[in-house]
């Protein structure tokens, strides 16, 4: 495989050919895997998958994750006043793939239960779970950015889910867990 030396650069590419290289390039980068969760007006749970989302500061502690304008549940992220991000392990793929596609009950197969601080749905067995207020809400082109004031973190130990390449990925046997 040759270095990014040998790679044709793409500067000024338009439409389709840019939104491709682009794509190809953010496939490029690994990352972590969440399911955002939170309830609408009506109590009903709503949640998505989500690989966009990092810490933003320390002090205060804020994370930010972002959504897709598309997103079946996208009107209830707009709406509410509080989210939990569940950091998901890698024993969570099919779920992940679950909360990944549009439509259908995604919290049939009883596996997230009312956190205790917040109601919100929680998945027990996550790597993490933050619970965050909504701090800010921002434009991002086809998404939009969700700033989130951590009220509360819990933690177990476990690999994480990895997404790179457009699959999902697990550490690398000798990592540390």
């Amino acid at each position: 495989m040759g270095d990014v030396q040998d790679a044709p650069e793409v500067a000024g590419a338009a439409g389709a050919a840019q939104a491709t290289i682009f794509r190809e390039a953010m496939k490029r980068f690994a990352s972590g895997v969440t399911i955002v969760t939170t309830v609408d007006a009506d109590g009903v749970w709503k949640g998505f998958t989500a690989s966009a989302f990092c810490s933003l500061s320390l002090e205060p502690p804020l994370v930010l994750v972002c959504q897709a304008r598309t997103s079946t549940s996208y009107d209830a992220f707009m709406r509410c006043e509080r989210f939990l991000v569940n950091i998901l392990g890698e024993e969570h793929q099919q779920l992940a793939l679950e909360f990944a596609r549009s439509g259908g009950d995604k919290f049939a197969g009883g596996r997230f239960e009312p956190s205790r601080v917040s109601g919100l749905p929680l998945l027990p067995d996550a790597l993490a779970v933050v619970g965050c207020d909504v701090h800010a809400r921002h434009d991002g082109g086809d998404h939009d950015i969700y700033v989130g004031s951590v009220y509360s973190c819990r933690v177990r130990d476990g690999a994480p889910m990895l997404h790179f390449d457009s699959r999902f990925r697990e550490l690398a046997e000798g990592e540390a867990r």
